[in-house]
């Protein structure tokens, strides 16, 4: 019997037309998205698939957009396998961690929903600075940012980091280590702001309003929290603080995916998002796959990974595993 992780993308996982198959293929992802529309208050499925206005990289659509792709593709896969998989674990990538949530049953999808169209507009209303991505591990990127008054905002691989600050502060990091390690490229990620750091704080404390009126309920499968690297309570007593430091401090894949080694997890399927060139959900790949095979080599962990980001690559993992 397979151990199964179900793990969530977060930001950058987006793309006009995300969503269209589903929706035109299966009336319970039709019947999520109408569910979203009715709770957001505008046209999330317009907004998906055309994005006429230019607005689904924007923090504040972004996160319900990715939230609502990544809850319809596991409808969907729930429907095909008829709910005969029940994960061990599940965890996401900071937007992709309240997926997990609503997943294990601690927040209700319309809650959800409330939450990271709430997060995405705090986070978009008190974005400054920028994010930097790193080739160097955690112990090197945080003695470099702490230098330049910056901080490491995601740990994702033992050799990737992201670290964010002020625009200038930035800069002057990325000359910095372009003279220190001038064989290393550095990435500055397009974001509103420096998400999961200091920059953060304010967000995160008018964030804390929202998360005092939401009903945290017990989990039926435990989920890992990007900030502690470790699972929530199962009762849900610590979940909005764990939300409330996710926002302002470092996201930590790495040590999430260290600990679910513990889980003894041999298998991973990865729901909603998608990345890489091509215009229709069937030409993307997911988001997450490359850092987390990755990491698990690095455990020397075996796993298998699976996607359930299209109608294509559910329809794949569910006759492969819904079987098994």
């Amino acid at each position: 019997m397979s151990e199964i992780m179900y793990i969530f993308p977060g930001q950058g996982s987006q793309y006009k037309g995300i969503g269209k198959d589903l929706y035109s293929e299966f009336d319970v992802a039709k019947d999520i998205y109408d569910q979203a529309n009715e709770v957001l208050g505008y046209d999330i499925v317009k907004l998906s698939f055309d994005d006429e206005d230019h607005k689904i990289s924007l923090t504040e659509f972004t996160q319900p957009v990715l939230l609502t792709h990544q809850i319809a593709c596991l409808a969907v896969f729930n429907q095909l396998t008829e709910d005969h998989l029940k994960p061990k674990l599940m965890a996401g990538h900071s937007l992709g961690e309240y997926a997990a949530l609503v997943t294990s049953g601690c927040i209700s999808f319309e809650d959800g929903l409330k939450l990271v169209s709430r997060r995405g507009q705090l986070m978009g209303a008190h974005g400054e600075g920028s994010m930097l991505a790193l080739p160097l591990n955690y112990q090197q990127s945080s003695s470099l940012a702490e230098e330049y008054n910056c901080q490491v905002a995601t740990i994702n691989l033992e050799q990737q980091t992201v670290v964010g600050g002020t625009e200038s502060n930035i800069d002057y990091l990325q000359e910095g280590i372009s003279k220190l390690y001038p064989k290393k490229r550095t990435v500055k990620l397009d974001t509103e702001g420096a998400f999961h750091t200091d920059l953060m704080t304010v967000a995160a404390e008018e964030f804390k309003n929202t998360l005092s009126e939401t009903n945290f309920s017990p989990m039926k499968t435990p989920v890992l929290s990007n900030h502690s690297t470790e699972v929530h309570n199962e009762s849900g007593c610590d979940t909005a603080d764990l939300l409330f430091h996710q926002l302002y401090k470092t996201v930590n894949w790495l040590g999430c995916m260290r600990t679910s080694v513990n889980y003894a997890i041999d298998t991973i399927i990865e729901f909603g998002g998608g990345i890489g060139g091509g215009k229709e959900p069937s030409e993307k790949r997911p988001n997450l796959e490359a850092i987390t095979k990755k990491n698990f080599r690095g455990f020397k962990h075996e796993i298998s990974y699976y996607a359930a980001i299209n109608t294509s690559t559910i329809n794949e993992t569910a006759n492969s595993l819904g079987n098994a």
